[in-house]
């Protein structure tokens, strides 16, 4: 039975360059954003179903990034897991870049503009020296004026990458205790991905993709031949 098994191979040859061709835009999007403050690593999978290649899936790496020092009193970075919460247009959302400032109303926000949430809402600063403690406490001359909203998500549990460094929250998000946050004052996180195992990984899906495009031409001219063969006359 040649012609099914080789439409099954037609067929597995192209859903491996769709896999390949997602794949690499993954990596390209990582590699765009490796020096995006608090950016998170994507990798692409490929989803098994009833033994065949269904779709391509994406998850977030979120181990941390390094942390550079800014001596800026209003960059923060979360040691360990956990983010900073943020309350935008479409809702609240996670964030691990605490490049923060304040608007015209003296409120810290983010880049986007978003308010920083502290425990009892946006956090408003007066004029004064501005101390972040490790459990997240922040203080204006000396004064405790709110607590930073601190959460995590269980292990496993996948975020939606939205705008590059911002996250959906997952359904799974907690508060995270005070005693069991480390917030660095005047510091922020980097990208977490690992520019030369990009490019490796790169390297590595367009010689794959070679391949299977090849093997699909080959089998594509297979079975013209066997239907040129069908057609002869007897």
């Amino acid at each position: 039975m040649p012609g099914p098994v080789r439409t099954n191979g037609m067929s597995s040859a192209a859903a491996a360059m769709q896999m390949l061709e997602r794949k690499q835009q993954v990596l390209a999007n990582n590699l765009a954003n490796a020096s995006t403050r608090g950016f998170k690593a994507e990798t692409a999978f490929a989803r098994l179903m009833d033994n065949q290649l269904a779709k391509t899936d994406t998850a977030l790496d979120l181990t941390a990034g390094s942390l550079t020092e800014t001596h800026n009193s209003l960059d923060l970075a979360v040691e360990g897991d956990g983010f900073f919460v943020t309350n935008t247009p479409n809702g609240e959302r996670f964030v691990r870049n605490g490049s923060f400032r304040l608007d015209p109303e003296r409120q810290l926000v983010d880049e986007r503009g978003n308010a920083v949430l502290g425990e009892d809402g946006p956090i408003v600063l007066p004029a004064g020296t501005v101390e972040v403690g490790k459990d997240g406490t922040v203080k204006v001359n000396g004064r405790v004026l709110q607590r930073l909203r601190l959460e995590r998500v269980d292990e496993g549990a996948q975020l939606l990458h939205e705008g590059g460094t911002q996250f959906v929250p997952d359904a799974s998000r907690k508060a995270i205790p005070p005693g069991e946050r480390t917030v660095r004052q005047g510091f922020l996180e980097e990208s977490n991905v690992n520019t030369m195992s990009a490019m490796t990984d790169m390297l590595a899906v367009l010689h794959r993709y070679g391949a299977a495009q090849k093997a699909l031409s080959t089998i594509d001219a297979a079975r013209g031949t066997s239907v040129n063969d069908l057609a002869k006359p007897v």
